[in-house]
């Protein structure tokens, strides 16, 4: 079996390889080695250049380099509020850091246990109080079982 090109496994680990760049068809891509239909991130920019710089349509743009109107709009908010980090596709699951580090969630344990009656509902409402922790009722709920309680 042929090991993959490092670029593509670096663009891959990084978010940035393009799972269809054979509907990449922009002249530029085809023209130029420089340009790589596997690296999304630069097919994105060259997508809204085209449209800034080169004055082409929106429509004409998404189509020639793979994508809907839609994703155009979302990957020119995305550039617009973060720039070309914005143009790397996000890591699936939690954007972030959980909220429930272990001292919460032995908190949380703790109280179940002491008053195992609270509701979802109620422990967060103290978790938020008492060590400035605030989480929704639902994610306590998760973490003791699902189960819910009286008021939950």
């Amino acid at each position: 079996m042929p090991k993959a090109h490092p670029k593509r496994r670096f663009l891959e680990d990084m978010g940035a390889l393009h799972q269809h760049p054979e509907r990449v068809r922009a002249e530029i891509f085809e023209r130029h080695r420089f340009f790589d239909s596997l690296d999304k991130v630069q097919v994105k920019y060259e997508m809204l250049r085209a449209h800034a710089v080169d004055d082409q349509s929106v429509v004409a743009v998404a189509d020639a380099f793979g994508f809907s109107r839609e994703t155009y709009y979302a990957v020119l908010a995305a550039f617009a509020s973060r720039g070309v980090l914005g143009l790397v596709d996000g890591k699936a699951g939690r954007p972030g850091p959980l909220k429930m580090t272990e001292e919460a969630l032995r908190w949380v344990d703790e109280v179940h246990h002491r008053e195992p009656d609270l509701c979802g509902r109620e422990i967060a409402e103290r978790l938020a109080e008492e060590l400035g922790v605030d989480v929704h009722r639902r994610t306590i709920e998760r973490l003791l079982g699902g189960a819910r309680k009286k008021n939950g």
